[in-house]
């Protein structure tokens, strides 16, 4: 069946549930709760979310806070906004984004991402930028569609925009300290205030640690256990304030020290998606090395001149990575083992790591912008991005004495990029706004990589294999806002984004006779999304909903094919994606305690190419018609990772108590079934996942002081979400049950 005629119907129904329960707050009309305002900065300024013409959901600091209880990375936001999928194959280190599906699979560390993210207005492009931790945070918004006029730089699926809070001449801060399983501890902290006249400052602090809590079962192996972790993080502000001037100073650093990401042979039992029987989440049997090593620092400056009826922005930015991340990818091999636990027969032994041992990104933006009352304001600019990075990659013999060293590539990339953009609004009547932007970009990437040591499986010895691209493109969108009255706005917004060309040298997992050894190219990508949506404040504004229909076109999609019965990793171009579907956001006071948000989404990929053809895997069931020389044809399948619903639900209920309050607080979030790589297969194909959380908790003395109990995962629910499929049944886990107790202070 056609999916465009299906969604019609969900659409009714999601329609009439949502009527319904939205109804719920009118039988307690008398109480007093309201929603206060959302400010957001999704179009680099401030404006409340109920008037800009985007699909976007704020996440404030109290989710936040309830989200990474149990010591979690960025991922837990994942299916936790409509849209919105994250992963890794990295652990910790090294998230992938997803919005609407689309996103990147690509593990290699020059990977782009069409989904950015921005922290504190500067672009994080190293996919090890992404993964700083979310801490003394104003909020997190996420902006689905393409935002290339105004943030430009690899947008076509959206954005992903953190808010430092800022310091401020009043002194304060907090401190808190969370205990749980597994001797977690988890501390955060920020103390700020007035300096002298016109200066302040606010420093901003983080430490997680957890012990391992995974046991290698086989003796004499490198590692003991597995999946604990130790990592810091720090942010120190300036602010000065003069009559017409601002600059905002900002320093901070990340230092992490743990496991990469645990791969476990053949946990998937064949011609299934289920887990072996017997399978035990707390051991594993591996003989390689595993390890995670990751520090970033960076530097912005943030300035700011107000003149007569006009504002001049400045942001510089500043930001380095150096990283070694070794894995068993094998997930086994050579290990002893009992019968139903694994690993089982693996065909070869695969050993390696990535290093980043040289990173430079260097970022500035002049941005200036009308100040006026009038019924015209635009804001135009200039944009200069540069990045330099050397990559390293290891193979290593697992089963020689000492794991020696069995293979050595090195890469090298400079990327220039700049941009000139512009964006205006004009107010046609008191009722009407019409928006629209323009942003030209001209991308240019030199490329070379070599083989130093042959490895068994990929290029021998040579190079260097060099690439050079150049590309431009003039990205746009225009939008249309009605207000219906002074609660309701309706919106429509046509835009277009884009994406530079990518480079892929994974040099020992190349084909041996391939072109140029094995270095590969996708060429640009091109996104067209249609959107149009609905935001009211309902009930006295005791409640807040946003619901947003969209369909997209990608052409010349770049992806990735990874691994395969000979494990090689190739960039390609789908001739064409498309998506559609629809998000919900709604939050309501059910009653003056009782504070309900929802958030809803259906995502419709459909990868069209008649010809396009990966390399399946050689220990799976592929579902997929093959091409004569035994490729899978992807033509019809969703694009990987691409959940098709994501709903996720809060609920905060407080009890006023002995002078404080008593507070309950629950989450849950859900996405259905994804397919791991592009081809489709029984065993590639995550179940659908349900994880919830709860927090109950004490707050006294105006709110400052807290005590709380809480949970991560509460079900103790077990997922596969990711699998390596060269040459076993490999997968890798969801993160476990975590329960713990948390003090925090305000001052």
């Amino acid at each position: 069946m056609n999916p465009s005629h299906v969604i019609p119907a969900r659409r009714c129904r999601l329609a009439t549930a949502v009527a319904l329960l939205l109804a719920v707050p009118v039988l307690h009309a008398q109480e007093a709760s309201t929603l206060d305002a959302v400010q957001v900065t999704a179009q680099r300024k401030v404006e409340n979310i109920q008037d800009v013409p985007v699909s976007i959901t704020s996440v404030d600091a109290e989710k936040l806070e309830l989200y990474g209880s149990g010591g979690a990375d960025i991922r837990f936001l994942s299916a936790r906004v409509p849209s919105l999928n994250i992963e890794s194959s990295y652990g910790r280190a090294f998230p992938r984004f997803y919005i609407r599906g689309l996103g990147n699979t690509d593990f290699d560390l020059n990977a782009s991402q069409p989904v950015s993210l921005v922290y504190d207005e500067v672009v994080q492009e190293s996919p090890l930028l992404k993964g700083f931790p979310l801490f003394d945070l104003e909020r997190v918004e996420v902006l689905r569609g393409p935002q290339g006029t105004l943030f430009g730089r690899n947008t076509p699926a959206g954005v992903v925009k953190f808010e430092s809070v800022r310091p401020s001449r009043e002194f304060g801060g907090y401190a808190k300290l969370g205990l749980g399983s597994d001797e977690m501890v988890n501390f955060e902290g920020a103390v700020g205030g007035a300096l002298g006249q016109r200066w302040s400052a606010r420093l901003s602090a983080l430490y997680q640690r957890r012990d391992d809590w995974v046991d290698n079962t086989l003796d004499g192996a490198p590692n003991e256990g597995f999946e604990g972790y130790d990592e810091s993080a720090v942010r120190v502000q300036f602010l000065y304030e003069g009559d017409a001037f601002e600059a905002l100073l900002n320093l901070h650093r990340r230092d992490l020290n743990g496991t990469a990401r645990l791969f476990r042979a053949n946990i998937i039992q064949p011609g299934t998606n289920d887990l072996v029987p017997g399978f035990d989440r707390e051991k594993v049997s591996l003989d390689g090395v595993n390890f995670s090593d990751l520090e970033t620092w960076g530097a912005n400056a943030r300035l700011r001149w107000d003149f007569d009826g006009l504002v001049l922005h400045s942001i510089s930015g500043y930001e380095t990575a150096e990283s070694l991340n070794r894995g068993d990818i094998d997930g086994g091999y050579g290990a002893v083992f009992l019968p139903d636990s694994g690993p089982g027969v693996i065909p070869f032994a695969s050993e390696s790591a990535d290093g980043l041992p040289d990173h430079e990104q260097l970022t500035q933006e002049f941005r200036l912008e009308s100040d006026n009352d009038g019924p015209f304001n635009w804001q135009a600019g200039l944009f200069w991005f540069r990045e330099d990075i050397t990559i390293h990659g290891f193979n290593y013999d697992s089963l020689a004495p000492g794991n020696p060293q069995a293979g050595f590539a090195v890469q090298q990339q400079e990327n220039t990029a700049w941009a000139v953009f512009a964006s205006g609004e004009y107010d046609a009547t008191d009722r009407l706004k019409l928006r629209g932007g323009l942003r030209y970009t001209r991308d240019k990437k030199d490329f070379a990589a070599q083989v130093v040591e042959g490895a068994p499986f990929g290029a021998p010895v040579g190079g260097p294999y060099r690439v050079h691209t150049d590309a431009n493109d003039v990205s746009w969108d225009a939008s249309v806002v009605y207000a219906v009255d002074e609660d309701v706005n309706l919106y429509a917004r046509v835009a277009k984004g884009f994406r530079a060309p990518s480079i892929q040298g994974r040099l020992l997992f190349a084909d041996p006779g391939a072109p140029n050894g094995g270095v590969t190219t996708a060429d640009s990508e091109e996104v067209i999304s249609w959107e149009a949506g609905i935001k009211a404040d309902l009930w006295d504004r005791r409640a807040r909903l946003g619901f947003y229909l969209f369909r997209y076109t990608v052409d010349d999609q770049q992806i990735i094919a990874v691994g395969g019965g000979s494990n090689i990793a190739t960039l390609l171009n789908a001739d064409r994606t498309v998506g559609q579907g629809f998000e919900l956001d709604l939050e309501a006071y059910l009653a003056d305690q009782l504070l309900v948000t929802l958030g809803s989404s259906y995502n419709d990929t459909e990868i069209r190419d008649d010809t396009l053809a990966v390399a399946p895997c050689a220990a799976c069931t592929v579902t997929d018609p093959l091409d004569a020389s035994g490729r899978a044809l992807i033509d019809g399948n969703p694009l990987p990772q691409a959940p098709e619903w994501v709903h996720n639900l809060s609920a905060r209920y407080g009890v006023p108590l002995a002078g404080g309050e008593l507070y309950f607080l629950t989450d849950w979030a859900y996405r259905s079934e994804v397919n791991f790589f592009l081809y489709e297969s029984r065993e590639f194909r995550g179940k659908s996942s349900l994880e919830g959380g709860l927090r109950i908790g004490y707050l006294w003395n105006q709110g400052d002081r807290e005590v709380a109990l809480f949970g991560r995962n509460i079900t103790d629910q077990e997922r596969i979400v990711g699998a390596i499929d060269f040459n076993n049944l490999t997968g890798f886990l969801n993160e476990p049950r975590t329960w713990g107790v948390e003090f925090r202070t305000r001052f």
